[in-house]
């Protein structure tokens, strides 16, 4: 199975996007962290933004709205033409709707559970996402330590998703490292989002070949 990397922007000099989109030219997603001070302690991009990036980026982009109201705002993201719009259970009143809605704008619809929401009431109905991002720091500023102690939500939703035989992917945000890439993929990811790993280093195009062989070598 192929490993997707996604470099977070959260993490790139927010003065040099041009140029900082180049650098990380290897990687497969680019993972856009919309904030919006009050559902996380943090503001950072919003719709106009978004849609900016949208017309200049070369990779599909993979937007992870932390805000409240998702209902309402969501839509939005998909409508602007980005590849994935995730939004996060602990803020929607209707998680289903909300994904069959993206569905319908084309956009692929991912939810995303904190480090404190189980994933026990999401099992049952893991079918309704394309993607599933369990968060290993928690949400709102990049540069945390990866929570190996959220490995268990990715072998409980890995074996659902290996029964159904369905397409949707499993992503994991937070501290990824080149070691902490290899934990959270034998427990069953096969998305990662990285920020400072990325940005931090000196030559990221080999950052990213790094990260995706480490994974690939423990995926399943």
């Amino acid at each position: 199975m192929t490993a997707r990397i996604s470099p977070s922007i959260l993490s790139a000099d927010f003065a040099n996007f041009d140029s900082e989109l180049q650098r990380i030219a290897a990687a497969d997603l680019i993972h856009v962290d919309v904030m919006d001070n009050h559902f996380v302690p943090n503001l950072t991009f919003g719709l106009p933004m978004v849609q900016r990036l949208q017309q200049v980026t070369p990779k599909p982009l993979d937007v992870h709205l932390m805000l409240e109201d998702p209902d309402r705002w969501a839509p939005g993201y998909a409508e602007a033409g980005v590849f994935s719009v995730t939004f996060h259970a602990e803020a929607t009143g209707d998680a289903v709707g909300l994904a069959r809605k993206l569905r319908d704008i084309g956009s692929r619809a991912g939810l995303a559970l904190k480090p404190g929401t189980p994933v026990a009431d999401y099992l049952e109905i893991a079918d309704e996402f394309d993607q599933i991002l369990i968060m290993t720091v928690e949400p709102g500023f990049g540069g945390q330590s990866f929570m190996a102690n959220m490995m268990p939500k990715l072998v409980a939703l890995r074996e659902v998703v290996d029964r159904s035989g369905l397409d949707i992917w499993l992503q994991v945000d937070g501290g990824i490292t080149e070691e902490t890439i290899v934990v959270a993929a034998e427990a069953g990811a096969d998305t990662f989002v990285a920020g400072s790993s990325v940005f931090g280093a000196e030559n990221p195009t080999a950052a990213i070949a790094t990260l995706r062989a480490a994974a690939e070598a423990h995926i399943h």
